[in-house]
């Protein structure tokens, strides 16, 4: 998907993004996006630990 684009490719995407988007607002996007993520991490990995739990037959209460 990446193999054709080149380190100019790049440069002009950011100016884009700053452009339309304006220079205060990309780093508090992404911090809401790095936020984002760390919470989804943080869910599948509870998602995984239930999962195996669930596989053991461990009879812990549930959050439903």
């Amino acid at each position: 998907m990446l193999r054709g684009l080149e380190g100019w490719h790049f440069v002009v995407i950011a100016i884009v993004f700053v452009l339309l988007f304006g220079a205060k607002k990309l780093p508090d996007s992404a911090k809401s996006i790095a936020k984002s993520l760390k919470i989804f991490k943080s869910e599948m990995k509870d998602g995984d630990d239930k999962n195996k739990k669930d596989e053991k037959g461990d009879t812990t209460k549930s959050d439903s």
